[in-house]
């Protein structure tokens, strides 16, 4: 599969179709201000990407740089475009791309209680079978809880904070509101 990405601008002919995918993919309480994020693209440590399959546009990812972090904030599909090994190829290219930096993302907490267990015991299990690995941080922000998994390396509670602190800006990040849950993971032991 050929795997290519663009920086995401509104002079893409995509870029419509990348909002939406955003607005549908993610749920309200999870979305941070679609305005914020264009305007953030403007720094170099933000990478705001659409993918393509084949040359056909397939979906969007969304990474916050700091220091020797790569972040996925967001991550998505088209719906049309899933269960057929796109994502697995995107995450193959990702990691050649940002090789020799810790990279990782926040899933939903497995809670069997959640409505969307099975959609986040999915989730769990594809980035698993990608190579990524449970981290020993978990993060809330409002009254959602993430887990953290990755590769390259633990993230410290402190630099996560100090990466949001940095991508937000001071006025925002004392209006984001997150804690984060530090315990050493079987992995680690």
């Amino acid at each position: 599969m050929n795997i290519e990405f663009k920086r995401v601008t509104k002079k893409l002919p995509e870029y419509k179709q990348i909002k939406q995918l955003y607005f549908s993919a993610f749920p309200s309480e999870e979305r941070a201000p679609f305005y914020l994020m264009i305007k953030r693209t403007k720094r170099e440590n933000v990478d705001f990407l659409a993918i393509y399959c084949e040359k056909k546009w397939v979906g969007m990812i969304y990474i916050i740089n700091y220091l020797d972090l790569s972040y996925v904030f967001y991550f998505a599909l088209d719906d049309s475009q899933r269960g057929q090994g796109i994502g697995s190829a995107v995450l193959r290219e990702i990691r050649k791309l940002y090789s020799g930096r810790r990279f990782f993302l926040a899933l939903e907490q497995l809670d069997k209680n959640a409505e969307n267990y099975a959609q986040r015991l999915s989730r769990s299990r594809f980035y698993l079978k990608n190579g990524l690995k449970k981290l020993s941080i978990s993060i809330k922000e409002g009254n959602v809880l993430y887990d953290a998994m990755g590769f390259g390396g633990e993230v410290k509670p402190e630099e996560y904070r100090e990466m949001m602190k940095n991508y937000t800006g001071f006025f925002f990040s004392k209006l984001y509101k997150i804690e984060i849950l530090s315990f050493l993971s079987p992995f680690f032991r």
